[in-house]
């Protein structure tokens, strides 16, 4: 847990929260802030200290030049894998059964011990994907 939660990071914490399943840059998050009276380098601070605590995931986007932030602290996210679409941006919760036979297959596989913690699998949602097929 962070060491002191000023009103800045009150607000900052209670935008990510009710935004859980979203991954938002800085500069997004700043602007649905900015009624707060939030500055923008309070943003970037709070977002530092808050991923430190472990609240916080930065998350990169292949193709993408900005880092974005998603809300760790929820507990329906805790130990749980996670799937972004690459067109919505929406995050989805793996199946927590098929999450873990996928773990298991790549530890016998390639020898390799997944971090649930840190791991989003990119692709496109069933709603993106049937919006492609109706423009078809």
């Amino acid at each position: 847990m962070t060491k002191y939660a000023t009103r800045q990071r009150k607000a900052l914490l209670q935008y990510l929260h009710s935004h859980a399943d979203e991954q938002l840059t800085a500069r997004q998050i700043g602007e649905a802030l900015s009624g707060e009276e939030i500055s923008a380098s309070a943003v970037y601070r709070n977002l530092a200290a808050l991923e430190q605590a472990g609240q916080v995931r930065r998350l990169s986007k292949s193709g993408a030049r900005e880092i974005f932030f998603q809300y760790a602290g929820a507990e329906h996210c805790r130990d749980c894998l996670h799937l972004s679409c690459k067109k919505c941006g929406k995050t989805i919760h793996m199946d927590a059964d098929e999450a873990e036979r996928l773990i298991q297959s790549v530890a016998i596989c390639d020898k390799f011990k997944i971090d649930k913690t840190d791991t989003v699998l990119y692709g496109v949602c069933g709603e993106c994907q049937q919006g492609k097929e109706a423009q078809k």
